[in-house]
């Protein structure tokens, strides 16, 4: 797959480690983040901080349009700011969560709120991980770096229980 970053960064990242690896194919393949967030500076700051990973990125400006890159795209993360435009991340990480062709997708909500309700809230929306602004690099790419090892777990996991699954039907 090809990196989708900005011209205005590396060309040439450094490989990252997180690799989902499918133990049945013996396939490998590079993690999707989709990154959500009305506010450009945001965005890129983000993406900067996740340039030396070896994945792919896309982005939304808006609640509506992240619920739709989340078909399109397939992101296995999203970095969700909850304060968006049509609908809020609270509302996109509750409507993802409930939807059962979506709802594997980890929910990393990076936010200026910082409350312990707005925390608890996100948790309740569904979210996997609540980090807030200003956002620190190493942080960051810790959470990251995390979210993304247990969704291949989880995916490798579903993986797994489908080929037992046909393996136990073809008998």
């Amino acid at each position: 797959m090809q990196l989708r970053v900005a011209t205005r960064l590396t060309t040439s990242p450094v490989p990252c480690k997180l690799y989902s690896f499918n133990l049945i194919t013996m396939d490998a393949r590079t993690h999707r983040i989709l990154i959500a967030d009305d506010n450009e500076a945001n965005r890129e700051l983000l993406e900067a901080y996740l340039a030396s990973m070896d994945c792919e990125i896309d982005y939304a400006v808006d609640g509506q349009e992240t619920i739709d890159k989340s078909r399109s795209f397939k992101p296995d993360l999203i970095l969700l700011d909850i304060m968006m435009p049509k609908l809020s991340g609270f509302e996109v990480c509750e409507q993802i969560k409930g939807d059962p062709d979506l709802k594997h997708i980890m929910i990393l909500m990076v936010t200026a709120l910082g409350e312990l309700g707005d925390i608890e809230r996100a948790v309740d929306a569904g979210c996997n991980e609540f980090l807030s602004k200003p956002v620190n690099r190493a942080t960051l790419r810790i959470r990251v770096e995390n979210l993304l090892m247990l969704k291949g777990m989880a995916d490798e996991n579903e993986r797994l229980r489908q080929y037992i699954q046909q393996v136990e039907d073809a008998r």
